[in-house]
């Protein structure tokens, strides 16, 4: 059995995603800035928590969804 190794798609894969991360990452630390700067520490804080409310709504529906799709 001859093992060459994971390969160049492997390897592609990886770079990609850490590619994707770093803009990602960079994109989220532009956005705190942005907010931090025009709101200072509380508004920040305030203007987070609101988009994590959001995302936390937006889940619960799809659960909800799900389950009772389960139900009928």
């Amino acid at each position: 059995m001859n093992d060459d190794g994971l390969g160049a798609g492997f390897w592609f894969k990886v770079f990609g995603l850490i590619l994707a991360f770093g803009i990602g990452a960079m994109a989220l630390f532009i956005l705190v800035d942005a907010a931090w700067y025009r709101w200072g520490a509380f508004g920040t804080l305030l203007f987070f928590l609101g988009i994590m409310l959001l995302m936390a709504y937006i889940s619960d529906k799809r659960q909800v969804k799900k389950y009772a799709d389960l139900d009928s």
